[in-house]
């Protein structure tokens, strides 16, 4: 077996020996190869505070007039001319993809005393295992690969769901495992040109802009009076989704001039679907 960077090593010197005979027949300087890598990081770009934006989870439709910014779940396409915000459900399984996770992945979902999957019963999805430094590691890969593809799509930004999980883990999970997978993901977000948003969890703003989130997404807080803990952390650059029509109402009061606010009904039915709802501030 040869050493971890021992080709590196030899390359370089060849590289050298080149460049010196070539000097000396010909008096034509060397530089380095084009690799046809990129260097350094990629720009990341922030939302614009207050633009007008759409939550098109349960299925993409075109924008209204005058929206600025589309959040869209990872499998559909970008928008061109908007800030796309690409949905990814970075710490639990989506309910069609738990076989896979078993299948492939079964470690890295979240286990009781018992050996039972702890799963969200609101939302039917298996929480995902960050309780350890190795699976939050394994959880990045996975989750990274998603990433990557939002940035190839076109996406400006990524909003990695379910950072609360921890609240449904009975204790087997804390804020701070969740934290620092946050972190890892935040990380490969930036890697790939992505700004990255912290999703709901009030309670971790301040500690969620020094992991590296740089936007909020909020559901629900004019409904709760959370919007204000966001604001701070992330200068105004608050996406806000309220369901209700009193909580949009507070939203709008409160804070209507200075974040983006929509009301949508909850299945986030697409435009011209029964049940579809949109209205903004």
């Amino acid at each position: 077996m040869v050493p971890q960077g021992l080709f590196p090593l030899r390359g370089a010197l060849t590289a050298v020996l080149l460049c010196v005979l070539l000097v000396a027949a010909t008096a034509v300087g060397c530089a380095p190869a084009d690799t046809g890598k990129a260097t350094g990081p990629k720009e990341v770009v922030l939302p614009e505070p207050g633009v007008d934006f759409d939550y098109q989870l349960g299925g993409p439709y075109a924008p209204p007039d005058g929206v600025g910014a589309v959040v869209r779940d990872r499998t559909a396409k970008a928008v061109r001319g908007v800030y796309n915000v690409c949905y990814v459900n970075a710490f639990q399984a989506q309910p069609d993809a738990t076989g896979w996770w078993r299948e492939h992945h079964p470690d890295l979902l979240l286990r009781d005393a018992d050996g039972e999957w702890v799963v969200d019963r609101d939302w039917d999805e298996v929480l995902l295992d960050t309780s350890t430094p190795d699976k939050r590691r394994r959880l990045a890969e996975i989750v990274g690969e998603w990433i990557d593809g939002c940035a190839a799509a076109g996406y400006q930004a990524v909003e990695p769901d379910n950072l609360d999980s921890y609240e449904r883990s009975g204790e087997r999970l804390t804020a701070a495992d969740n934290l620092a997978f946050g972190e890892l993901v935040a990380a490969r977000a930036h890697a790939a040109g992505l700004a990255v948003g912290q999703k709901n969890t009030a309670e971790l703003a301040g500690r969620g802009r020094g992991t590296g989130f740089d936007f909020a997404v909020a559901e629900e807080c004019g409904q709760y009076d959370e919007c204000g803990a966001y604001a701070d952390a992330y200068d105004d650059r608050v996406f806000v989704v309220e369901y209700r029509s009193d909580g949009f109402a507070a939203a709008c009061e409160e804070w209507g001039g200075r974040l983006s606010v929509v009301w949508r009904d909850l299945d986030l039915v697409p435009a011209g679907e029964d049940g579809h709802r949109r209205r903004t501030c």
